[in-house]
């Protein structure tokens, strides 16, 4: 051994097998941290994922449940549809009664029957959300009228329903059949 001088501090030695030592005691922790950062956005987008399919799936059920609950509502369309028919035919027939035969006793049974049929019929409507298109006086709605021809008219502003030819309806909001009318044009 050598002596060094007093108060000389000795440099501590150095061996490389150390520091490989220490350099292979740090790699393990890098190592782990990549690991555990790459884990944490694999879990994240995990996390992103599983919400989406939450959202998507919670979507799915509510549109289900409105295409349910439009084909509940909705059902009837076309027996309504059909059914209207029938309720123009007797409409036109309580139209073409004349008063005298309202009046004769042989006919007042039959004239009385056809009204009450017609009022049962415009309750089921109401029962299923049918309603009729009011059109006297309205302004043409080409949502929910159809104009079938023009009336020169002074007497009503242009654009405004002055005969209806056939009768329309809705069913709750939806056009079950258009209004056919007649539509008043300035006069020339």
């Amino acid at each position: 051994m050598t002596e060094q001088p007093h108060g000389e501090a000795s440099a501590p030695a150095t061996d490389d097998g150390d520091l490989r030592e220490a350099t292979a005691d740090a790699a393990p922790e890098v190592a782990e941290h990549d690991r555990a950062t790459a884990l944490e956005a694999e879990l994240e987008e995990a996390r992103k994922a599983v919400l989406y399919a939450q959202a998507e799936t919670q979507n799915v059920r509510r549109r289900a449940e409105k295409e349910a609950a439009d084909a509940r509502t909705y059902a009837a369309t076309a027996f309504a549809r059909d059914v209207l028919s029938v309720a123009d035919n007797l409409t036109r027939a309580l139209s073409a009664i004349p008063q005298e035969l309202r009046d004769d006793d042989k006919f007042k049974g039959l004239v009385v029957g056809l009204e009450a049929t017609g009022r049962e019929l415009d309750s089921v409507f109401a029962r299923h959300g049918i309603s009729r298109i009011e059109t006297g006086g309205a302004t043409l709605d080409p949502n929910r009228h159809q104009a079938m021809f023009e009336v020169p008219t002074a007497e009503h502003a242009p654009g405004t329903i002055v005969q209806e030819v056939q009768a329309g309806y809705m069913i709750r909001d939806r056009l079950l059949r258009p209004a056919l009318v007649g539509v008043a044009k300035a006069a020339d």
